[in-house]
């Protein structure tokens, strides 16, 4: 009996010691902080060409600019951003879609942000930008 008992505790913190080591760390969601988020023509060399995702219709290209606040003390990681666009009349820039981009690597502190936008040559500027928002991940995910 004594020895199934020792077994048994043998087991149980062989079990506990593996948990320990071979299981990852879990990759935190981190909430960004974007602010002073305002838009700029494309410079020539990114705007020559540019099409709505049905690839037919031509349209305007913009960089949406600001600034990105990770108040964590490590790098974020693969940050997907989030937010509303509207045209001068309200209507919708990017249908259906809250997801506009990402940011690859988010440092501690205040950094700057840029993601190229395209928009549709009929709708009418100035536009709007609206409920910006990031969130990315404590470690490396995507490879």
């Amino acid at each position: 009996m004594r020895l199934r008992s020792l077994t048994v505790v043998f087991i149980s913190c062989l079990i506990t010691f593996l948990s320990w080591v071979s299981i990852p760390p879990a990759v935190a969601l981190t909430q960004i902080k974007l602010f002073d988020v305002t838009y700029k023509d494309c410079p020539p060399e990114l705007a020559q060409g540019a099409v709505i995702s049905s690839g037919s219709a031509a349209a305007n290209c913009f960089l949406v600019i600001g600034k990105a606040e990770n108040g964590t003390y490590k790098t974020v990681y693969d940050a997907d951003i989030f937010g509303r666009i509207y045209d001068a009349n309200n209507d919708s820039v990017m249908q259906n879609r809250t997801r506009l981009g990402s940011i690859a690597e988010v440092p501690p502190g205040i950094s700057d942000f840029e993601l190229r936008i395209s928009v549709p040559a009929n709708q009418p500027t100035p536009l709007k930008l609206k409920q910006f928002k990031a969130a990315g991940f404590s470690g490396q995910v995507r490879k």
